[in-house]
């Protein structure tokens, strides 16, 4: 009996220590330092993106504030990230993926998830903006909630407050229309975005899990 207990007890042993040593190498790093926009880089209307009481503040013009650190090279493949965001009324904005730097415009490459709870475009908080979008309102405005997306391979999960919203994978050979030619899975960075001079949404907690 004691040698089949000692026996279960090295097993139980070698297992934990497997399972430890996973869970090690998908921690969960901060991508925001909650007092600088040191790692993060924005092209035009750069004064669109401050950093007030350990959040990020977009208020302003058109612009996007791309992750740009050492976090893995800031080239991201399969991930579950993580951002706690609160949306004024009326306001519009949204966390890009599999994106890459540009100086101004709309984001060319990857996907856009929705931030937007009460703005007059109906395509809401979780969506994936244009290719499985959400009518329903989760949450409401000046409340925080937290928003996770993660990749797997061709499938993207959305989720509001770790409630499931979009549950979509990428055909296999996908076709978009030529202006949504990049809007596929493949690899890249973070961006937040700044829609328009109207809009105030607040982010922090801003963290990832490479898978």
């Amino acid at each position: 009996m004691r040698k089949h207990l000692f026996a279960a007890i090295a097993i139980a042993a070698l297992f934990s220590c497997g399972t430890g040593k996973r869970s090690s190498s998908e921690k969960w790093i901060s991508l925001f330092d909650g007092t600088s926009l040191s790692n993060w880089k924005v092209g035009n209307n750069a004064e669109t993106f401050s950093v007030d009481s350990g959040m990020i503040i977009v208020h302003g013009k058109t612009a996007h504030l791309f992750y740009d650190g050492p976090v893995n090279d800031h080239n991201f493949t399969n991930f579950e990230f993580k951002a706690d965001v609160m949306t004024y009324p009326g306001a519009n904005s949204g966390i890009y993926f599999h994106t890459a730097f540009q100086q101004g415009g709309w984001p060319a490459k990857g996907y856009e998830v929705q931030v937007n709870n009460s703005h007059t475009d109906w395509r809401r908080t979780g969506s994936l903006y244009g290719i499985n979008d959400v009518r329903e309102v989760y949450v409401k405005d000046y409340e925080w909630y937290t928003e996770t997306v993660k990749v797997e391979g061709k499938h993207v999960t959305i989720s509001i407050n770790d409630k499931a919203v979009v549950d979509y994978t990428e055909p296999e050979n996908v076709k978009r229309g030529p202006n949504d030619a990049k809007r596929v899975i493949s690899s890249g960075t973070f961006a937040l975005q700044g829609h328009d001079p109207n809009s105030i949404v607040h982010f922090k907690n801003i963290r990832v899990r490479v898978l």
